[in-house]
């Protein structure tokens, strides 16, 4: 759905499509998986545009950005536990912010989120803004484990590819804040934003693989570009919606792309304690 989303925007747009296979924790990253995504995009008529790129072949892009933000004291190493953390309310209390005490190791590293509120619009809920330091307290850029954090990787990636429009699930929403600040610091461009509201199981919980919702089944294809653009509120032709298979995946994607709507979407909940600035949505 995310990516049917996302694919349709940037084609009704006259933009590229890109794929980023985000990877960084090697741990967690299963064999095949990327196999399997690349996969079930082609049996849905989703291509994309450029090479493919992965996060795990571009670490030293995301290393001269942490030293960037260090050179300028935007970002510093912190010796908290995540159990610290936990203990201290779930926000960083800002512990190591003046330095290490004697003997603590570095374990992870942090930036500052002194200042205003950051603002950005989303594209359904109009303007909204949220006072990182207060929400989160100051956020993790490497891990203890070494790894680059999300949502350092993705803004440098945006950044390098130029990305103009983030298009993306609900559930992503609460991490838009702690980007926007990054691509201030950072001098990047703030692309423009669009969430889209969440599929969920009947418990409630969204269709994931760690709640081990079934995979989609290629073969319906058809079935399942409907669905997802039921979901995203999208038009249907009314001779045909019903029928799903009377109509190849190009030609759904055809009428989705001529018919795309981005108005007609649900609002998508938010995921974190941001608050609406202002109304208004940008042009589709």
């Amino acid at each position: 759905m995310a990516a049917l989303g996302s694919w349709l925007d940037a084609r009704a747009a006259g933009g590229r499509w890109l794929l980023r296979i985000e990877d960084l924790d090697q741990l967690r990253n299963q064999p095949g998986a990327e196999q399997a995504i690349c996969a079930a995009l082609h049996a849905h008529g989703l291509t994309w545009d450029g090479t493919l790129v992965r996060q795990s072949e571009r670490l030293a892009l995301y290393q001269e950005a942490l030293a960037r933000l260090c050179a300028h004291g935007h970002a510093y190493p912190c010796a908290c536990s995540r159990r610290e953390v936990e203990e201290a309310g779930g926000r960083y209390p800002g512990t190591c912010r003046e330095g290490l005490a004697e003997g603590r190791p570095v374990r992870a590293w942090r930036m500052r989120t002194d200042g205003p509120a950051v603002t950005f619009r989303d594209r359904r809920r109009g303007l909204q803004q949220d006072l990182v330091a207060a929400s989160t307290g100051d956020v993790v850029l490497r891990r203890a484990d070494g790894i680059f954090a999300y949502q350092l990787a993705v803004v440098v990636d945006d950044g390098v590819q130029g990305i103009t429009d983030v298009v993306r699930g609900a559930d992503l929403y609460e991490s838009t804040a702690r980007q926007c600040l990054l691509q201030s610091l950072l001098g990047l461009p703030q692309p423009r934003y669009l969430h889209l509201p969440l599929a969920l199981g009947a418990n409630g919980q969204k269709l994931s693989k760690q709640n081990r919702a079934p995979a989609l089944d290629p073969a319906q294809a058809s079935e399942n570009l409907v669905q997802a653009l039921q979901h995203l509120g999208q038009p249907l032709p009314e001779d045909r919606w019903q029928q799903p298979a009377s109509w190849s995946v190009e030609a759904w994607l055809d009428w989705a792309v001529t018919h795309w709507a981005p108005d007609r979407i649900p609002l998508a909940a938010p995921q974190a304690d941001c608050s609406t600035a202002g109304q208004g949505q940008a042009p589709a």
